[in-house]
């Protein structure tokens, strides 16, 4: 996708930067359900702005192939 948007920086932040703490927040995503916490193995939590961001990112890629296709 960088080399799709040809972006180095994001707000001053390099895009490895970026990544990292993407990933990071991805990785150590946790949650409470009946007075017990629980680390999420997989997958972002539903309703954060992080994981809006991240399927926006994803479905830029799909639909691209797609409109390709047409």
């Amino acid at each position: 996708m960088l080399d799709y948007l040809n972006i180095k920086q994001i707000n001053g932040l390099k895009i490895e930067t970026t990544i990292r703490l993407c990933r990071f927040v991805v990785q150590n995503n946790s949650f409470s359900y009946n007075d017990k916490y629980y680390h999420e193995i997989r997958g972002g939590a539903m309703g954060s702005p992080l994981a809006l961001t991240i399927a926006n990112c994803y479905m830029l890629f799909f639909e691209r192939d797609i409109i390709k296709q047409i």
